[in-house]
């Protein structure tokens, strides 16, 4: 068994992680793929030469670098706390799907930008977490085409949402229901921080899990700057900063977008 290392300079998220799954899926030597998105770290667990699947992950222009290669001793083992993972994966999905809803209701009633372009970005880590789990087995074709759609929707979405952010900053005449957003965002925060304590209960090092830590620590500071917008909008009177939030977490969910898009190549 050979233990190949490589630093991935753009590998910070879990839509890195699923292109480089998908690039290498199928590769008969790739026994295990750890991947370390802190350290920004993909070890390669395999039989046979590292130049069987090194240009492959180069091909994907991540900025790779192979550090090391040599002989491991370690065991390829099943890992017995699937169950807690994916348990705790799709009550994830299902707690980021319905707020989803949740504040794409309030946020189009309450008229808040921030509330709508949060929804977005709670639907790309649900989908995020929905190729993960609901793909596993599926034809490297089948998980394309699920990237490909998720990733045009997501962004046919964005897009209306930047056009209405322009639409208001134009002409604005629509004051947001700042209360409305304080709370459906204080509720969205709650929300992400059960979600990041039921990931960190399973207590486990692998990289989809660290992923999904890493994607929902960034949605509770998204959620933090949702409220400060709401609590801004209070004190200015004035639809602004909930147009300026909006706007970033749009261009967020349009980035995560693209990379996911990549998964279709």
């Amino acid at each position: 068994m050979q233990k190949s290392t490589f630093i991935i300079t753009k590998m910070d998220c879990p839509s890195e992680e699923q292109m480089i799954r998908m690039k290498l899926e199928g590769i008969p030597s790739i026994q295990r793929l750890d991947f370390e998105l802190a350290n920004r770290r993909l070890t390669v667990f395999h039989t046979g030469e590292v130049s069987v699947f090194e240009q492959e992950i180069y091909a994907l222009k991540l900025d790779a670098t192979l550090i090391d290669s040599m002989e491991s001793n370690d065991e390829i083992k099943e890992d017995s706390d699937d169950h807690l993972q994916k348990k705790a994966l799709w009550w994830v999905l299902g707690i980021n799907f319905g707020f989803f809803i949740i504040e794409m209701t309030f946020g189009w009633i309450s008229r808040s930008m921030g509330l709508v372009a949060d929804s977005l970005d709670m639907l790309a880590d649900s989908i995020v977490y929905a190729l993960s789990l609901l793909a596993v087995g599926a034809a490297v074709a089948r998980k394309k085409s699920i990237a490909k759609m998720s990733g045009y929707f997501q962004i046919t979405l964005a897009a209306v949402g930047l056009i209405e952010v322009i639409r208001r900053f134009v002409g604005v005449d629509e004051m947001p229901v700042f209360q409305t957003m304080i709370t459906v965002s204080c509720l969205a925060l709650i929300a992400n921080s059960v979600s990041l304590y039921l990931i960190q209960k399973t207590k486990s090092k692998e990289a989809h899990m660290q992923a999904s830590m890493i994607f929902t620590s960034n949605d509770i500071i998204i959620n933090i700057g949702v409220i400060v917008a709401g609590l801004l909008v209070y004190f200015t009177s004035s639809p602004y900063p909930d147009l300026v939030i909006g706007s970033m977490i749009f261009l967020i969910v349009i980035r995560g977008a693209l990379r996911i898009l990549k998964l279709a190549k």
